[in-house]
């Protein structure tokens, strides 16, 4: 972006030069791999959501220019879509769960990202997403859409009660756009295969040792600062709760109950010697 010639309403950037993606036949000329054109597409889409939780969402081909040594150029970033961590946990966790045709744990994915309420029974819901995504694997691997699968569970799911946020529609249109490019590049292209290794190493980095690691590194900066304020903070609190008027309260509360029970105490024991001194001068009677 050249920012010293923007204005309110005009962005200046960068002019791009390249071959449309829909020019196969010129990338081909020009020594372009096709199949590697595609496979590259689909990792480029998956880092951008999984890694970055920021991705380009209307990838159209007139989007798409190819460098004459094979990179991506993506045009017009008009339109984009965020994730946060839950939305592309909750994404990575159905893909692989979903190849692996796990359905209890699509559904627990579901459930434990808050996108269907927490009351919803496991079972049923596992059942309804096996009866709509079973029918999917009589197809070759290669040829089952991401897009229309996560479509499948978003149509399914709204009968439970969820409500689909916008930016999971513009992540599933997108998703549609890539497949769709990267099929007319490769029509052997197997998504699966190429977004699986992706995906299995993003899980594991954000629930292994080295997300752990991260995250401390993360905090150290918050609790460099905090730790040494703990035993001020701890004495303000403390200072507070003498000074806090209902404490105040709850304390002569307290002190009427005891002084109520001690008189209580002084009464059963005139009521004892009373009866044991009118025992004592019947049996001497």
């Amino acid at each position: 972006v050249y920012w010293d010639w923007c204005r309110q309403q005009v962005m200046v950037m960068e002019r791009m030069q390249g071959t449309p993606v829909s020019q196969i036949a010129t990338l081909q000329a020009k020594g372009i791999d096709i199949p590697k054109l595609a496979s590259d597409g689909v990792e480029i889409f998956f880092t951008q959501v999984f890694r970055d939780g920021f991705f380009h969402a209307d990838m159209h081909p007139g989007n798409i220019l190819v460098a004459d040594d094979g990179r991506y150029i993506a045009l017009d970033f008009g339109i984009m879509g965020t994730l946060n961590e839950v939305d592309k946990e909750y994404l990575a966790r159905n893909f692989l769960a979903f190849f692996r045709r796990d359905y209890r744990e699509v559904a627990k994915a579901h459930v434990e990202s808050g996108w269907v309420p927490k009351d919803t029974p496991i079972d049923e819901f596992e059942t309804a997403i096996r009866a709509v995504c079973e029918p999917i694997f009589d197809k070759p691997l290669k040829e089952i859409s991401f897009g229309r699968t996560l479509l499948s569970l978003f149509q399914m799911a709204r009968r439970f009660g969820v409500i689909i946020q916008p930016q999971l529609i513009m992540l599933q249109k997108t998703l549609l756009n890539i497949e769709g490019l990267g099929r007319e590049l490769d029509p052997d292209l197997d998504l699966w295969k190429t977004a699986r290794p992706y995906l299995e190493r993003w899980m594991s980095e954000q629930l292994g040792w080295r997300s752990v690691v991260q995250n401390v590194q993360a905090e150290l900066p918050y609790w460099g600062k905090i730790l040494p304020q703990v035993p001020r903070l701890l004495q303000q609190q403390l200072q507070r709760s003498h000074d806090n008027p209902l404490n105040e309260e709850l304390r002569l509360l307290i002190k009427e109950q005891q002084r109520q029970t001690r008189w209580l105490r002084v009464i059963g024991f005139m009521l004892a010697g009373l009866l044991a001194w009118q025992l004592t001068a019947h049996f001497l009677l």
